[in-house]
């Protein structure tokens, strides 16, 4: 096929024409598990395995039922905004400008900077996996890695490549952080009974880990890329369910093991670094092989981070027209690599910009959820007359009080940064 033949899209704006297959289409039943390990992966970078293994420390067993507590609203959003996009077959940013004009720019603008800013966060985690593997100096490491991830959108078959790359990777992470739960003998009795009946219940814990699961472009990943790959309309709605909740268990097993992994070294009354836990908690489950295993995950957890932010925050940026899409993976390549030059000159992702990014994911998810309610609600023309489940606007609702709530404190923290 043709590149010009491989590249051809429909218009994304308000007009209600419907995005076509681009470049970076799949095929085939990869077409869902592609998407659901996109969004997983994307999930699961340097900051949800720095964030993890802190928190453990911090709560231990009672941990487990803020990751209870965080899935099931994970759950409630996921099943709304991947419904709501995949039966419309638009993307979020193209379904807001058509609620309200202009909506659908601000969602995107949002979007595109805080991952640009938070993919700066990946690349450093790239960068710092390597170090640990191979001893690489981190400008070197984050350079290599950035190329990695240059490279997989060059190929012909891009689409294909990234999806097969997250789901190898994903896989990977996960065998891996088995195997150190398993080694570290965490207290698995204890952490089932605090799954229900917690001796700590910290409500800040739960709505960074929400935040840090679906908030910012997180939450739209695996939805736009099933429609970039074609799947949409009501025929496909029970194969978007079942991908959706699929892909936020996939983030909880991660969770879960990690949470496991960290729970059994600090139980074993080791302490951890506070410069880098997730580093000391490897080292103290493994010994010296540690320090590789650690490498291993977080390079892993970091470059598929690197591919998500990238290609959902080029998503968003087709709002601007269909030239986007004709030029995708170039664009693609372009985010990659000024993030990877922004790295390169700032030397590492300084806290403050990921605090700022952090915030802005907050301010992100309630806009977006609420214009994406309000299409299930009250514009079922944009869902070409499905009759959109009324439980599911409830629990969706209730969700999105929480994520105002999620605003409100990402506005007090922006306010505290300026």
């Amino acid at each position: 096929m043709s590149e010009r033949a491989e590249d051809r899209t429909g218009a994304d704006g308000a007009s209600g024409s419907q995005p076509q297959p681009t470049q970076l289409a799949s095929s085939g039943r990869a077409r869902f598990v592609g998407a659901m390990f996109l969004m997983a992966t994307s999930a699961v970078g340097p900051g949800f395995i720095t964030q993890t293994t802190t928190f453990t420390d911090q709560l231990r067993a009672a941990f487990a039922f803020a990751i209870l507590v965080s899935v099931l609203v994970d759950i409630a959003i996921q099943l709304n905004v991947w419904r709501i996009i995949g039966v419309a077959g638009r993307r979020a940013q193209d379904l807001a400008n058509s609620v309200l004009p202009g909506a659908g720019f601000l969602l995107a603008g949002l979007d595109v900077l805080g991952g640009l800013i938070f993919n700066i966060g990946n690349v450093a985690g790239t960068s710092l996996g390597l170090e640990a593997i191979l001893g690489l100096d981190p400008k070197i490491g984050g350079a290599i890695s950035a190329g990695v991830a240059i490279v997989i959108f060059l190929l012909r078959r891009a689409g294909m490549a990234m999806d097969r790359l997250v789901i190898v990777l994903g896989v990977v992470m996960i065998a891996l952080t088995t195997y150190v739960a398993i080694t570290s003998s965490p207290p698995v009795g204890d952490a089932l009974v605090q799954t229900v009946a917690p001796e700590t219940v910290d409500f800040l814990v739960i709505t960074t880990l929400i935040g840090g699961t679906v908030g910012g472009y997180i939450v739209y990943a695996g939805a736009h890329r099933l429609v970039d790959n074609g799947v949409r309309g009501v025929e496909n709605v029970k194969e978007i369910t079942r991908s959706s909740v699929i892909g936020i268990a996939l983030t909880a097993v991660m969770r879960v093991l990690l949470f496991l992994a960290v729970l059994g070294v600090v139980a074993g009354g080791a302490k951890l670094d506070p410069e880098n836990p997730p580093a000391s908690a490897f080292d103290a489950a493994l010994g010296t092989g540690g320090q590789i295993v650690f490498g291993v995950i977080l390079w892993s957890a970091a470059i598929t981070s690197v591919i998500g932010a990238s290609y959902t925050s080029v998503s968003f940026l087709k709002v601007l027209g269909p030239w986007v899409a004709r030029y995708e993976r170039w664009v693609v390549v372009g985010f990659i690599a000024l993030s990877a030059a922004l790295f390169l000159v700032l030397g590492a992702a300084p806290v403050q910009l990921l605090i700022f990014a952090g915030a802005f994911n907050g301010l992100i998810l309630p806009v977006g959820l609420g214009l994406l309610l309000w299409v299930a609600a009250r514009r079922l023309d944009l869902l070409h007359g499905y009759a959109y489940p009324r439980w599911l606007v409830g629990i969706g609702a209730l969700a999105w009080i929480l994520t105002v709530y999620l605003g409100y404190n990402s506005l007090t923290g922006l306010a505290e940064l300026f």
